[in-house]
């Protein structure tokens, strides 16, 4: 079952063709990859809300192509990140949990860029474990959040302690006031602008290298807490959940065991719109320090050939079903935005309906840069659909969740689950559950679960013979486990040790209030 762009035949699924640089410009372009977390990709205004208010997103989409429909590789922080920089899925790198390292033997995409001339460098968040904070990067400034090691000392909310987590805390300590994320996107944001007005000088001066920055923003991921000028912008204006919470009976078994699990149903109202509101406001003051870093981007002369991406790890449900956080494969979570721009390359204004991911974005930035192609990646370019809505696509993509039972999330609970988008359709498996499929051309808000339906037996089995062609759940739970006593061995000597982190931005209590 294959669903091509038009019907037209397309690569396999899993290798894109290369476009060459030749087909580009003459010269390879300059990247600039601004990366946020959890940004839920319908609040934007070029995604069609309109009580968002991100104009500086706006006019990168006036100015390129968006994607309407990318999705993360997995729907939590870090084994979204480190799949991005390899473009391989999570299983085939064995970091599916927050606390897993990514081997330093793994080329990511920033070593394939500096293969071919480039000297990629890293502001702000990157959020791998482990003795390698650079993963192919040669420089990087301003650092994480959270400690470079696993069970490291953490980092100190101080009044908001917690509510960076799926927890009560995040949603009921919410509203108006300060996080130390947002000080740390302010750091990120000066040190991105620095970063390119050096590089701005070294090729006034004659240097010819383009250069490669990537911007790691931790905005708008929790605490659910925004400046009070930002939180009163979209007080009163935020619209409640579209989506219902579905009650016990007709609720998917895990979803509910999610909702007990976190406690989600105990939430007031007035809590709900007070998060929900503080997370429009955080969005709102990412999009303005996208803006102030765009506009250096032009002020120094660097637009006309420089392929500018954004897009972010996962999303965040936002209250819709009456979930929050990420953790799942509904749309509101494993969608991601992606809007693309390089004048006189793509089209300025247009969009896309290709289903693709982040490994597929990394793909194409290596093609756009004439880089190397990562090997053993699963990615695929896709700068041909960029460049012509009709240029053939597979539309097909695949997402994981895995947690060991050790998580601080699951409550002694093991989870394997997988999700693939094949054209209007979506199933998700759930080992030791039943498997949902959707039809999101008739049902985009996922309502109508048609995996019981006698006229979708085929649909469902060829997508979950898609999902477990080279996907073991019993493996992946059986390496889970044992590597988990790998983890605390390695836990119990960073905390005995106490090595050094390598890059960290001190996080301070007092940088935390509510007003």
């Amino acid at each position: 079952m294959e669903y091509l762009t038009r019907g037209l035949d397309g690569p396999h699924p899993r290798q894109g063709a290369r476009t060459g640089r030749s087909n580009c410009m003459n010269s390879p372009p300059n990247v600039l990859f601004l990366f946020s977390d959890q940004h839920c990709q319908s609040v934007a205004g070029c995604y069609g809300d309109f009580v968002a208010e991100t104009p500086n997103l706006d006019r990168l989409a006036a100015a390129g192509v968006v994607f309407d429909n990318c999705y993360t590789p997995s729907p939590i922080c870090t084994p979204a990140r480190m799949s991005m920089l390899t473009a391989r899925y999570p299983y085939r790198q064995q970091v599916w949990t927050n606390e897993d390292m990514l081997a330093s033997d793994i080329p990511a995409f920033p070593h394939a860029l500096g293969a071919a001339g480039y000297r990629p460098v890293l502001a702000g968040r990157l959020h791998a474990l482990g003795p390698d904070q650079f993963h192919g990067y040669v420089e990087r400034h301003i650092g994480d959040h959270a400690p470079n090691w696993p069970g490291g000392p953490g980092h100190d909310l101080g009044i908001l302690r917690g509510t960076n987590n799926p927890t009560s805390e995040s949603i009921k300590m919410s509203g108006a006031g300060q996080s130390a994320y947002e000080l740390l996107d302010e750091a990120t944001r000066d040190a991105a602008i620095e970063q390119l007005r050096t590089f701005a000088d070294e090729q006034q001066n004659g240097g010819t290298e383009p250069f490669s920055l990537t911007v790691g923003f931790m905005l708008p991921h929790p605490p659910y807490v925004a400046r009070e000028a930002d939180y009163r912008r979209f007080e009163g204006k935020v619209a409640p959940p579209r989506i219902p919470a579905q009650d016990a009976e007709s609720c998917h078994p895990f979803l509910r065991y999610w909702r007990d699990e976190r406690g989600v149903d105990d939430f007031l109202p007035e809590d709900c719109t007070r998060a929900k509101t503080a997370y429009y406001g955080l969005t709102y003051r990412l999009d303005c320090m996208l803006g102030k870093v765009l506009d250096t981007l032009e002020e120094l002369g660097l637009t006309d050939n420089t392929l500018v991406i954004y897009s972010s790890d996962h999303g965040d449900q936002i209250g819709e079903r009456g979930m929050w956080w990420k953790h799942t494969f509904c749309d509101q979570s494993a969608k991601v935005p992606l809007v693309m721009s390089w004048p006189g390359v793509l089209p300025a204004g247009e969009r896309r309906e290709q289903v693709v991911d982040l490994l597929d974005v990394t793909a194409t930035i290596l093609d756009a840069a004439a880089a190397p192609e990562l090997p053993n990646s699963n990615g695929r370019s896709f700068l041909g659909v960029a460049k012509d809505s009709v240029a053939p696509w597979r539309n097909r993509v695949f997402s994981e969740y895995c947690m060991d039972a050790g998580s601080n999330f699951t409550n002694g609970r093991s989870i394997q689950q997988r999700m693939v988008r094949d054209g209007p359709w979506k199933l998700i498996y759930y080992a030791g559950y039943p498997s949902q499929l959707f039809d999101l051309s008739e049902d985009p808000d996922e309502l109508n679960d048609r995996a019981a339906d006698p006229a979708c037996r085929s649909i469902l089995q060829t997508l979950t013979e898609a999902v477990l062609a080279d996907w073991d759940p019993e493996f992946i739970a059986r390496r889970m486990e044992s590597r988990a006593a790998e983890k605390n061995l390695i836990t119990r000597w960073v905390r005995r040790t106490v090595p050094a982190d390598v890059i960290r931005w001190a996080i301070k209590p007092e940088q935390n209030r509510l007003d």
